[in-house]
């Protein structure tokens, strides 16, 4: 599989480098990104998620991952920090409400039913306060993410 993508947003060139050179292999190199290239980083775990992956089983049901939430404060981030915690450094778990609800069906890196604990949890609920229409309602994004995992695992 060629690693690179015309689909790939501006700003991913250093997430394609780091996953060429086998330098993808730590946690938290996301967090110093601007949001254009947070979001670029994203695209990258989706476009390379079958490279990165490669074959390799999601994790059994039961397992408990810790997910961070000191460094997520936006919607973003929610998204870089939930990957790296389910699949690893460059990982994929979803980059919208959506993706992030069908990653909760397997094939991903996870098997539900699993254990998330939050740490953290009430710093991010404060920044993740954005209301989002549901179409029948708005809720804060973080109550939103809330109900999506619960409904899942």
């Amino acid at each position: 599989m060629a690693l690179g993508c015309d689909h790939a947003l501006p700003g991913a060139e250093r997430a394609w480098d780091l996953i060429r050179t086998g330098r993808l292999n730590h946690t938290g190199m996301w967090r110093e990104l601007s949001p254009e290239d947070k979001h670029a980083w994203l695209s990258v775990a989706l476009w390379s998620s079958k490279y990165q992956r490669r074959g390799k089983p999601d994790a059994p049901a039961g397992q408990v991952f810790v997910l961070d939430g000191r460094h997520i404060v936006d919607e973003d981030r929610f998204y870089c920090a939930i990957r790296e915690t389910v699949s690893g450094p460059g990982g994929y778990f979803g980059w919208n409400l959506s993706a992030l609800d069908d990653c909760l069906h397997g094939g991903w890196g996870a098997t539900t039913p699993f254990t998330l604990h939050w740490n953290f949890s009430t710093e991010a609920r404060s920044r993740l306060a954005e209301r989002v229409d549901t179409g029948d309602r708005e809720i804060a994004l973080f109550d939103l993410i809330l109900e999506i995992l619960e409904e899942r695992v």
